[in-house]
């Protein structure tokens, strides 16, 4: 508890921002005016008083906040005058008790007299628990700071306090209180409530400090960390250094080294500029900048790339075409047009036209046919022909258009584009660089890959090709690209119009014998563990092979089935079953491989030919894997159940339907001209079938073959089993130009169809076909649907129903 008693009258000496609590011993400089006028008015008092021993003279200590001051002060007696430790005059003053200030007054001296009331404290005696208790905390609190700040006597002398009040009062001395939160201890009379709020003040600073020390402590180890790299790293190039010396290496920084390197490669001047700038940048970025990662692999790129390297093309034009007859059978198209392509080059380079307006004499092919006509393994061939390096580039499911022309170099793990990849791996700027399945790109949110590549396909322009990793010009102009695909409609039509289309239509039977004799068979008796004269396939058994067994526009399943007879023959022999050398026979296959699965309509039973009955027509179609053959069935329905209209089915498009619509139509009108019983069409529902229902068709060109078929049914008379037939129809019975008849030639050929009915417009399509294709067939150009079915339709032997 505080109480006060009588009044005293002193000097005041003001503490500016300061404050002094009682307990408190402070050294005040004299040289201040404030503090000298009390310190001598005090003194002055003192001998006036006339006090015995020399009493002590006495100010009243007085925090002066921004020129105010406060309500409560401190009494505090002069124990010494001299000088302090810089030897400036000084008083040491000692704090001794709180005083209350009152009014002012006057008194000797300069100094400013108050009157005040000094406070007296009591505190309880004996000591409450939960006061004992704050002293304990406070303790605690102070010698756990102290300890903190290495104060090691400071901790015996607070421990050795008990005083509830000298111990709040001690805590004046703590450097982290502000000025206004001593003030607050000092007019805070009651020991006990002072005592708590310095307990308070303590512990705050306390966790403040432990908040501190933590952040402190990450820094410090972030930073040791890095010194320890820097350190490392040091280490490691003194290492290297040393290693350098030892191997008799020159030194350098790593910098330096490829500024050393990009100085002696053979660059384009360009190239050379920007390469040059990257270096002076990572000579300025430190060694811990993830910029330099990026840097040194770029200049790695750049250096590794083969700017000024070109092989010389073979300019033997027969050598090179006998190097194409060679590995590949047929495709005559593709060999005359790298002939001509050689034979210009060799021309140019003669009369010094290497390079005209910066562009070189590349070129750019487009592949495009069935599955197994060798589009892929050309391109090697190619290659080897001209004496340039070959790389192939897979396109089939690349959909991000970066595959293509690069990332940017600040993405983490950026990489050049697949051309500017193709180009390293040949290590020549000439190469054969083969991009495969072109049709098979895609494209989605990461871009339009095909886009990417008009750039890359365009000899206008692509000597200046620009990779987005490299962001250097590269010039293509002298590559051979050759693009290979399936189907034509599935590349975009700027792409396709950068190219020169070349078409593989597939291979006639003759062909595939010879490719199955010279190259196949030899192969496969390689992969088969078989010498060459131990099995010998007899022509027949291959032409028995490519026709009945693998009716394909190309040789993979056939190359299949040659592997599948040695299998099996170096496994009887293995067996003890079969004796080495063997020829196999046409014979033999059956029992070495099992049946055909194309057997041929006219070789089959003429009771079980699909044209054996009224309302059946071939047909001749394109698809993916080339041309093939296509049936139309056709029926009508029973006049009682009323289903009258067309049917279709066989998963069809709109244009076949639409097809089927005119075929009906043209029927309707003209019946009776040919002498058909149209009267049926009305009444009865019509119904158009086309087997194969799981494969979808579509097209103009079967319109003449639905017309065949409805008129054989109405008819009673049975489509010829030899004759085969496309074209489109139209309402007045024309029959219009179609596509692919080579295609559809060929496959009517593997068929074993001798009569085959097109377009009078294609006739000239006819000089594509193979001339031993056309022999065998015999090809009637129409004009007119009627023409066509006088060809098709087989004479009435006896009075046919009509079928229902």
């Amino acid at each position: 508890m505080a109480s006060t008693s009588t009044p005293l009258t002193l000097p005041v000496l003001p503490l500016d921002d300061e404050v002094v609590l009682p307990g408190m011993v402070v050294p005040l400089d004299l040289n201040d005016n404030d503090v000298r006028a009390a310190v001598e008015a005090a003194q002055a008092a003192a001998r006036s008083s006339g006090s015995v021993g020399g009493s002590k003279p006495k100010v009243l200590l007085v925090p002066r906040i921004d020129g105010t001051y406060a309500n409560t002060g401190v009494l505090g007696t002069v124990e010494q005058v001299g000088r302090l430790a810089d030897g400036d005059p000084g008083a040491l003053i000692r704090g001794r008790s709180r005083v209350r200030i009152g009014a002012g007054t006057t008194g000797p001296g300069a100094a400013l007299w108050v009157e005040g009331l000094a406070v007296e404290e009591t505190v309880p005696e004996p000591l409450p628990g939960s006061v004992t208790e704050l002293v304990t905390e406070y303790k605690a609190l102070a010698t756990n700071w102290l300890k903190k700040r290495g104060a090691w006597q400071v901790v015996d002398r607070v421990q050795q306090i008990d005083d509830v009040s000298a111990l709040a009062d001690n805590s004046g001395y703590s450097p982290f209180l502000s000025t206004p939160q001593k003030v607050e201890l000092l007019e805070t009379a009651d020991p006990v409530a002072r005592l708590k709020l310095a307990t308070e003040q303590l512990r705050e600073h306390l966790a403040e400090q432990d908040v501190a020390e933590s952040i402190a402590k990450d820094v410090q180890e972030g930073v040791d960390k890095q010194q320890r790299e820097f350190l490392l790293r040091r280490q490691l190039d003194a290492v290297r250094k040393e290693l350098r010396e030892l191997n008799g290496e020159s030194e350098g920084e790593e910098s330096d080294d490829y500024r050393t390197r990009v100085e002696a490669a053979d660059l384009p001047e360009k190239v050379r500029e920007a390469a040059l700038k990257e270096v002076e940048k990572l000579e300025r970025s430190s060694d811990q900048s993830p910029e330099g990662s990026w840097i040194r692999t770029w200049l790695d790129t750049v250096l590794e790339l083969p700017w000024n390297e070109r092989t010389e093309d073979a300019y033997d034009i027969q050598g090179a075409q006998s190097v194409l007859d060679a590995e590949h059978s047929g495709l005559e198209d593709v060999k005359e047009r790298i002939t001509e392509y050689l034979a210009v080059r060799k021309r140019r380079s003669e009369r010094g036209l290497g390079v005209v307006g910066g562009r070189r004499g590349g070129a750019v092919l487009a592949l495009v046919g069935p599955p197994g006509v060798g589009k892929t393994s050309l391109g090697e061939s190619v290659a080897h022909a001209m004496g340039r390096k070959f790389v192939r580039v897979a396109l089939g499911g690349v959909r991000d258009e970066a595959e293509i022309r690069g990332h940017r170099r600040t993405y983490v793990g950026a990489l050049p584009g697949r051309i500017v990849r193709a180009i390293k791996e040949a290590g020549s700027m000439n190469p054969v660089v083969l991009l495969d399945e072109i049709d098979k790109v895609g494209s989605d949110f990461r871009g339009d890959p095909a886009a990417a590549l008009l750039e890359v396909l365009d000899p206008a322009q692509n000597h200046t090709f620009r990779d987005h990793y490299l962001e250097v010009e590269l010039d293509l102009s002298d590559v051979v690209f050759l693009a290979t695909a399936n189907v034509l409609e599935a590349i975009p039509e700027a792409l396709l119009d950068r190219m020169e289309l070349v078409r593989l239509d597939g291979y006639t039977e003759d062909e595939k014998v010879v490719i199955a004799r010279d190259h196949l068979l030899p192969r496969q008796l390689e992969r088969a563990g078989l010498d060459k004269g131990e099995v010998t396939l007899d022509e027949s058994a291959l032409r028995k092979l490519a026709g009945e067994y693998t009716r394909e526009a190309g040789v993979r399943n056939l190359e299949r089935s040659v592997a599948r007879l040695l299998r099996k023959v170096a496994a009887q022999h293995e067996l003890g079953e079969r004796e080495l050398p063997f020829t196999v026979e046409d014979t033999d296959l059956r029992s070495l491989i099992g049946r055909p699965h194309h057997v041929p309509e006219a070789a089959q039973d003429p009771a079980e030919r699909r044209t054996a009955v009224p309302g059946v027509a071939t047909g001749l179609a394109v698809t993916g894997a080339g041309g093939d053959v296509l049936y139309v069935e056709a029926s009508l329905a029973d006049p009682e159940t009323g289903a009258a209209g067309l049917t279709l089915t066989g998963q069809l498009g709109d244009v076949m339907k639409e097809s089927a619509q005119i075929a009906l139509s043209f029927l309707r009108s003209h019946g009776a001209e040919l002498e058909l019983p149209v009267a049926d069409l009305k009444d009865r529902g019509v119904h158009i079938h086309f087997p194969a229902g799981a494969v979808p068709k579509d097209g103009p060109s079967a319109g003449v073959t639905m017309t065949t078929a409805l008129a054989s049914l109405l008819s009673g008379r049975q489509v010829r089993t030899d004759v085969a037939m496309t074209g489109e129809v139209s309402l007045t019975g024309r029959v219009l130009p179609i596509g692919g008849v080579k295609q559809k030639l060929l496959a009517a050929h593997r068929a074993g169809i001798t009569t085959v009915v097109i377009p009078k417009r294609n006739e000239a399509d006819l000089d594509d076909v193979p001339a031993e294709v056309l022999e065998k067939l015999d090809v009637h150009p129409v004009t007119d649907v009627r023409q066509v079915l006088e060809l098709a339709l087989a004479p009435a032997a006896v009075e046919v129903p009509v079928a229902a």
